[in-house]
């Protein structure tokens, strides 16, 4: 317990320091952009096929379930789709995937910065090291994983039209039907509220758990898979508390 008030206590000055103002905003611009660029299009390709077939999966499931039932609409089943991406599957199990993908790549980067004293050598230099490797980490994560969520909703929604129409479970008319039943505007607030949150997580524990390791290889694969797991644990956690708390 004491170690974790510890490395929390690290952890909150650290980002304390990352927020500081940067001497040389351009060199900060440009790192950030590719920061996003590696966030974003580096991760497109798996976001892509993970959401459409979880859109898919989800339609089938649930097609199969209400046709089991008897006597109910198969329109309902755009609704599920629609509400399921939107609360749940595209914010979380999204973020769940980069905190492996960019969490792990963002823990090694950093973690090999440090034990080859290339974070040091910048010191020397006079540079904020925390500020300049940790803060457009995070900014870029703000502004990609949001934009990620959104893509993954969207192309959910494409795979369970599909899967649904080649099943022959419902035609595109009930699908869409389902899709504009009942829309409520705060859902899709509250999965903004995730992607932003998720996305503060996966960079902000990745950068610290990077940025402090100390040893050789071994110590920046373990500082990897700790930040994935941390992340992934606390991502859950957090999603628990915005469900329970802005549901309605």
């Amino acid at each position: 317990m004491l170690k974790f008030f510890h490395e929390l206590g690290q952890y909150l000055i650290l980002l304390r320091s990352a927020i500081a103002k940067p001497e040389k905003p351009a060199m900060y611009w440009k790192e950030t952009f590719r920061q996003a660029n590696d966030i974003g299009i580096g991760s497109l390709t798996v976001i892509a096929i993970i959401a459409t077939f979880i859109g898919a999966v989800t339609a089938v499931q649930f097609s199969y379930q209400l046709r089991g039932i008897g006597l109910v609409p198969m329109w309902w089943v755009g609704a599920i789709v629609r509400k399921s991406l939107i609360l749940e599957m595209a914010p979380t199990l999204t973020c769940l995937l980069l905190a492996g993908k960019v969490g792990s790549n963002i823990a090694s980067e950093l973690g090999s910065m440090r034990t080859t004293e290339q974070i040091d050598a910048y010191e020397i230099m006079g540079v904020n090291t925390s500020s300049y490797l940790i803060g457009p980490k995070v900014v870029a994560s703000l502004f990609v994983i949001p934009q990620l969520v959104i893509l993954s909703v969207f192309l959910g929604i494409i795979g369970g039209w599909g899967a649904g129409v080649l099943g022959n479970f419902y035609s595109t008319s009930e699908y869409v039907r389902g899709l504009q039943d009942y829309m409520k505007n705060w859902d899709l607030v509250i999965m903004m509220i995730k992607s932003f949150l998720f996305a503060f997580i996966i960079s902000t524990v990745s950068c610290f758990k990077g940025y402090t390791v100390k040893g050789g290889a071994l110590e920046i694969g373990k500082a990897s898979t700790q930040a994935v797991v941390l992340s992934s644990i606390f991502v859950i956690i957090v999603n628990f508390f915005v469900a329970f708390l802005l549901l309605d």
